[in-house]
This record gives C-alpha cells, structure tokens and sequence, in this order.
C-alpha cells in the first residue's frame, strides 16, 4: 500500500506540472496576441500615405512636387535654353550684306520708256534671314555719284530662305540724245538696314542723257520685291 500511495501521489504532482505548464503556455499566447494586434492596425493605417490628411500624404505630396521641379529645371533648359526645341523655334536674323551674294542685270525691254537694271539678292548665309523695306542704290558716274529716289510702298518683312533670291527694280532715263551724255561707271548696292555696300558693273544703257545733271536725274529704286522674287 505504500507504493501505491507514493505511485498515485506522484502522478498527482506530474498532472500538477503538466496543467501548470499548459497555463503557461495559454498565458504566453495570450500576451503575444496583443502585439500581433497592435502590428495588424499600424498595416491597416498604412494607406492613410495616399490621403491628403495623414502625415505620410504630406510626404508623398511633397516628394512629387520635388520630382517636378527638378524635371523643370536644368534638365528641361526652360526658356533660358534659348528656344532651340521645335516649339520654340528662334524667329530668323535680318539679312545681311555678307550673307547676300549680290548682282544685276539689264531689264530694259524694247519699247519701255526708261531702262531698267534688275538687282537680284540671293541668300547665301546657310540660314533663313528677314529682309523688307528699299535697298540703297548710288551711280557711280563721270560726274558723281547719283543717289536713286525710292519709288512705292515697300512690303511686309519677307523670309528668305537660304539659297532662294528676291529682287528689286532700279529705273532710269534712256540717253536718246546721241551724244555721251553722263557716263554710268558702277553701281553701289546696300541692302536695307545694312550699311556695308557692294559695288557692281553697270549692266544696263551706259549713259543717262547729258541734260540731267547728278543731281536732277530721275534715277529711282524700287522696294525689296518689286521686280519679282525667287521664293
């Protein structure tokens, strides 16, 4: 009888332990289910980044608007990058007379009362250019120079275009009286708005008539168009 009371009093003792132990472990799963909770609501709150009143949407917020001012800034040039892109396309230069390749030819067609000399400009610069307005037109004679008076109203600004030509008129009165005259020994051409000149022959009749002195020949010039143009 002893043994047996001593067999049953330890199996007392070990279901003891073994419902202490279960205790334990009930215990230590209730303390974690806490902290799984408290990491399942910080999840849920994590969307609140995308909203406008959360301090994670401020963020965000904040980080697009740094994005966009930097793609704004030195990478796109802005308008200081001098409009090369194709949306802002820099407006072409005036003509110039080093950009010009210049000549003349006679224009005189039998029957027209005065004769006429055709100056052709021609762009040669590699680049579209503006032009308008009169050409300056000096003859050079035997007796000085003959300024051409301007004739008509000149055109709105004109694009030439590289390698294309425009032209101009310049009239002046047939020498009929059969003698010399005053004798035409150049011409002097200045495009608009320049003030280098080219010099060039005389293609047309080689006197003006001997009564009209230098300073009353009815030499004219007509507006940068005006004897048609090349396009």
């Amino acid at each position: 009888m002893r043994v047996h009371k001593l067999t049953f009093a330890a199996l007392v003792v070990a279901a003891g332990l073994s419902l202490t132990a279960c205790q334990n472990d009930d215990d230590g799963a209730g303390q974690s289910d806490p902290s799984a909770g408290s990491t399942a609501s910080s999840a849920s709150s994590a969307p609140s980044s995308d909203g406008g009143s959360g301090s994670g949407g401020s963020d965000q917020s904040d980080g697009k608007a740094s994005a966009g001012t930097s793609s704004a800034g030195s990478d796109s040039g802005g308008p200081s990058s001098g409009g090369s892109g194709s949306g802002s396309a820099a407006k072409p230069a005036k003509c110039t007379t080093d950009g010009l390749e210049v000549t003349a030819k006679n224009g005189f067609i039998e029957g027209d009362r005065d004769g006429s000399v055709v100056v052709q400009l021609t762009n040669g610069s590699g680049a579209d250019c503006v032009i308008s307005g009169f050409a300056g037109v000096d003859l050079k004679t035997n007796s000085g120079t003959i300024s051409a008076t301007r004739k008509g109203e000149p055109g709105d600004p004109y694009v030439l275009k590289n390698g294309k030509e425009i032209d101009f008129y310049v009239s002046y009165p047939l020498n009929e009286s059969g003698g010399s005259g005053v004798r035409i020994t150049g011409l002097v051409v200045t495009p608009p708005n320049e003030t280098k000149s080219v010099t060039l022959a005389w293609p047309g009749n080689g006197s003006l008539p001997a009564s009209d002195s230098p300073d009353g020949a009815q030499v004219l010039v007509g507006p940068i168009g005006s004897a048609g143009q090349g396009g």
